[in-house]
């Protein structure tokens, strides 16, 4: 009989600079770098949505929960517009972190599909917090990072042409 392992060890995922401040761009590198102790030599692109800022794509791989500390590390530049994704690994669930100047960070967890999930508790929280089903749906939205979405969905359409760096965490 095979034993399953609950849990995996390493896991996958994308950080999105959206948009930066050129003379941020060796600041996230290093700011990545560090986190996933591998060189991060960035593709840098213009972005379209907002002349004067950059962005890059980075595809990941490390331990659960690098998706948290590398949002952590960038979140340092309040000026920074980002997501970072982890994808779900066996018994654990994925996440997606927003960052975007003037909303700050926010934090969901992800289902397999990438769809947002919003707990049982969590919404019966809601529930009773609020009185009126317009308290209850601004809440909501909350739990959901649509203010986030909306931000960044400019952003998300400026990089088609974008090129996608590689960086794979040293484990053990």
């Amino acid at each position: 009989m095979r034993i399953l392992n609950q849990f995996a060890d390493l896991t996958t995922g994308v950080v999105y600079i959206h948009a930066s401040p050129v003379a941020l761009c060796p600041h996230v590198e290093w700011a990545l770098s560090s986190t996933l102790n591998a060189r991060a030599d960035l593709k840098w692109s213009t972005q379209d949505a907002e002349p004067g800022r950059m962005r890059a794509t980075v595809d990941w791989t490390g331990p659960v929960s690098t998706g948290a500390r590398l949002a952590n590390a960038l979140r340092e530049w309040p000026g920074l517009a980002f997501e970072v994704t982890e994808n779900a690994s066996d018994g654990v669930d994925g996440e997606r972190f927003s960052h975007v100047p003037g909303l700050g960070l926010w934090r969901g967890s992800i289902s397999a599909n990438g769809d947002v999930i919003v707990g049982e508790m969590q919404l019966r929280a809601m529930m009773d917090a609020q009185p009126d089903s317009a308290g209850l749906a601004a809440e909501l939205d909350t739990a959901l990072g649509t203010a986030w979405d909306d931000a960044l969905e400019s952003y998300r359409m400026g990089g088609a042409d974008g090129e996608v760096t590689w960086l794979h965490q040293r484990v053990g």
